[in-house]
């Protein structure tokens, strides 16, 4: 009978010890500690016709010209960060994304050798390494998309739907997305409206849809919201993701059409649970720089 005791004792330890590890191990995997000094920074560029010299020529500095310094001043203030940091501390990565992938296979090898990452056995020199493919690599990637010519547009409200998680995110790291578009979206394989709840949603944005919309005037504001225009939410809760739009450029016609495009961006975001954006428009490389630089240095 003791014996019968005694074994039911150690079964019952046992089990106790069991259900307190796997509390504990619970409890580690749900308290990720987010550090704001490492830094997951992706770029998303829309490939579309906006870059192309004939299209959209403009003689001050080409659309793709200031794109590629807009990146160059990301990689700036990306790697200025890092070196704040004691070596010890680093682990930080950036990368490039385009949505859909280009069908050209050169792109996406320089796409790869764009990704980049930083962790305390990186070389001192490595620094060099990265500086030299983002003040190269961008402009090949432009250049071969202008030269061929098919431009096959940027999915945006997709890559918030199915790829951002998966792409952006880190639970443990400051994440940064910035995107570099026109602020319009279109994509043949993502168009599509949705009206409900006295609510009139699309998937895209073009001058046509303002236009129709009748968004031509100073109170497009107030129509936006009587009518409940706007895009279709993608993602329900993106409230780790710090998101900058550069490059917004309205078609030239209505004066209040950039109004119009960066209202939609922002009650985007806003129904998506993103806290923190920006929204800036195609200016000059050296007026936009100070303000890239400071989004991710905080200086």
């Amino acid at each position: 009978m003791k014996k019968i005791f005694y074994l039911l004792m150690i079964i019952s330890l046992a089990s106790c010890c069991k259900n307190k590890n796997e509390g504990t191990h619970e409890e580690k995997k749900d308290s990720i500690v987010v550090d704001p000094n490492n830094l997951n920074v992706s770029i998303l560029i829309d490939l579309s016709d906006r870059i192309d010299p004939g299209t959209n020529p403009n003689p001050t500095m080409q659309y793709f010209q200031r794109d590629t310094e807009y990146i160059k001043a990301i990689e700036k203030g990306f790697s200025s960060h890092i070196k704040s940091k004691k070596i010890i501390t680093y682990d930080d990565q950036m990368q490039v994304f385009f949505n859909p992938e280009p069908s050209d296979p050169k792109i996406n090898d320089f796409t790869k050798s764009l990704k980049v990452s930083f962790n305390k056995n990186t070389p001192r020199d490595y620094f060099d390494s990265v500086d030299k493919k983002y003040s190269q690599l961008p402009l090949n990637i432009y250049q071969s998309a202008i030269k061929d010519g098919k431009y096959v547009g940027s999915d945006i409200w997709e890559f918030f739907k199915n790829k951002v998680n998966d792409y952006c995110i880190k639970q443990d790291k400051r994440n940064i997305l910035f995107i570099l578009t026109d602020g319009y979206m279109y994509h043949e394989n993502t168009r599509f409206e949705e009206k409900k709840d006295n609510k009139q949603r699309t998937s895209y944005l073009t001058t046509k849809l303002i236009k129709a919309n009748n968004l031509t005037a100073s109170d497009f504001k107030e129509v936006i919201e009587k009518n409940g225009y706007g895009f279709v939410k993608a993602n329900e809760d993106l409230s780790n993701l710090e998101v900058i739009v550069l490059g917004i450029n309205p078609e030239k016609g209505n004066p209040f059409e950039e109004g119009v495009i960066k209202e939609y961006w922002e009650n985007w975001f806003k129904d998506m649970k993103i806290k923190k954006y920006q929204i800036k428009s195609a200016d000059l490389p050296s007026n936009l720089e100070p303000v890239i630089l400071k989004i991710i240095t905080g200086k």
